[in-house]
């Protein structure tokens, strides 16, 4: 019979504190139970997926947290994909080959089609690592590799959703991912090539995937007279609206805006006919190529620029970042 008796707020907050608790205290008690098969996970997969992809399996519940797994294994550069233990028993299991490796998730360890698609598996020769209850279950006596989370009790007025479960399986998983990646030594540069795009690709995003170069950055040596440097800045592709000035060894000693531009129109007459050296902006702020895009886009915003240049370790000029490109890839807002 559902009770439909009104809860109030405090109570509310109380019971959903109790469930959150459950979930923690669960999480906590098989955190202290980790074993060597943790280990013995991680390295079977940083071994196995280098010739071979990861499968992730489970019925209900518990296939959600496969899906999930799978998907933060690809995106950290482990061939990942999550194959339905019903599809895979009508035909699917065809996507599987001996090279890979299969972590299949089940809390009662039971589940009638992953008991019938562990034979297969066995056959095929595929390496079986199973995040289950207990390890004398059918899917545990069947795996390699056992990692087990305990007999958890659901939360919950019924007790049978599950609730704890799903959520010791999701912090296991999100262990043994992020256990591999430090296994691995995955860069953050590496992270960043499987994540182009969206809010996580832009704060990825290095100075050298953005900065013009070539005939698209403006270079001139600093006695050249300030109306060719305007004309050689009208002159480079995309117009970037700026100068990055050198001196005779190639390095950095000036730069030259539209800034400096309009300055010198309101108070030099004489300027076009002067040097650039002596109208420019010197020790102008720069970066790197190896830092990241934001990083350039804080400066540009706190500095109040248009452009930044980008040098190397002998601070030669290689690039800039112009603020179009930071306004066009989302990184910065317009000015008012």
């Amino acid at each position: 019979m559902v009770d439909n008796k009104k809860s109030t707020p405090t109570t509310a907050v109380k019971y959903g504190q109790s469930i959150l608790y459950a979930a923690a205290q669960a999480i906590q008690e098989m955190s202290d139970a980790l074993s060597s098969n943790f280990e013995k996970a991680v390295v079977t997969l940083s071994e196995r997926s280098q010739s071979g992809r990861i499968v992730v399996s489970g019925m209900g519940k518990a296939g959600y947290i496969g899906m999930k797994l799978s998907a933060t294994l690809a995106s950290i550069g482990y061939p990942s994909f999550f194959l339905h233990p019903a599809d895979a028993i009508h035909g699917d299991l065809g996507r599987v080959g001996s090279a890979d490796t299969i972590i299949i998730l089940s809390h009662s360890g039971e589940t009638s089609e992953i008991s019938r698609l562990l034979p297969r598996l066995k056959e095929f020769g595929v390496s079986i690592i199973s995040i289950t209850a207990s390890a004398a279950s059918f899917l545990g006596i069947h795996s390699e590799v056992v990692l087990e989370i305990g007999k958890i009790s659901e939360a919950g007025p019924l007790g049978l959703a599950p609730t704890t479960s799903t959520s010791v399986m999701l912090a296991l998983s999100d262990a043994l991912a992020m256990t591999l990646i430090h296994h691995r030594g995955f860069s953050r540069e590496e992270f960043a090539i499987f994540h182009p795009g969206g809010d996580l690709g832009r704060a990825l995003l290095t100075v050298e995937e953005l900065m013009r170069t070539g005939d698209a950055h403006c270079i001139v040596p600093k006695d050249m007279m300030t109306r060719d440097v305007l004309h050689a800045i009208s002159s480079t592709r995309g117009r970037p609206g700026a100068a990055a000035i050198v001196n005779e060894n190639g390095e950095l000693i000036g730069v030259f805006t539209d800034g400096n531009l309009r300055r010198c129109l309101e108070s030099n007459a004489t300027f076009l006919e002067q040097p650039i050296i002596e109208v420019a902006s010197l020790q102008p702020k720069t970066i790197t190529r190896s830092q990241l895009a934001t990083e350039a886009a804080h400066i540009i915003g706190s500095l109040q620029i248009d452009q930044l240049i980008v040098v190397d370790d002998l601070n030669h000029p290689i690039g800039l970042v112009d603020i179009q490109d930071l306004l066009s890839h989302g990184m910065i807002k317009p000015r008012e």
